[in-house]
């Protein structure tokens, strides 16, 4: 295992909006982390296995997974505003979920309403960034993801 993929986290990175997605994404890779983008909190759950175990845990354990659970993520940074299900529905999912609940969330928003970032902050999230994020912010992660390691 080499010093580059130990250092390397992977953010999840879950934004409707494609010009924020594309900011978000240039950041992170630009601070050298792996990033996956996708553009509902549903297909975030997807990507996470979370869907897939709910439905599993419904059946019988005797059909294998189509894909297992091998990806790796260290961080999920989420929009709160998003149509179908919001960063809060995400993050709180998140937290329910006996195998994601240690992952550190982030939301963002370009609306400053603090009564929003406090439910957030008191639901679990680690930071509650206002958009468009800043270097300066991605700064604030190391923290949360050298907690989890």
């Amino acid at each position: 295992m080499g010093m580059a993929t130990e250092t390397q986290f992977h953010v999840l990175a879950v934004d409707d909006s494609l010009i924020d997605r594309m900011l978000i994404e240039r950041l992170l890779r630009t601070s050298s982390y792996h990033v996956t983008v996708v553009d509902s909190g549903s297909k975030a759950l997807e990507f996470l296995g979370l869907n897939e175990d709910e439905q599993r845990n419904a059946e019988t354990l005797s059909v294998a997974p189509k894909t297992p659970q091998v990806v790796e993520v260290n961080l999920i940074m989420t929009d709160y505003c998003m149509p179908g299900m919001t960063g809060y529905d995400l993050l709180r999912k998140i937290k329910e979920s006996k195998s994601l609940k240690d992952i550190p969330v982030v939301i963002m928003s370009s609306e400053n309403e603090p009564s929003r970032i406090n439910r957030c902050l008191e639901e679990g999230a680690e930071e509650f960034f206002m958009k468009p994020v800043q270097q300066s912010d991605l700064n604030k992660l190391k923290p949360h993801l050298l907690k989890g390691r």
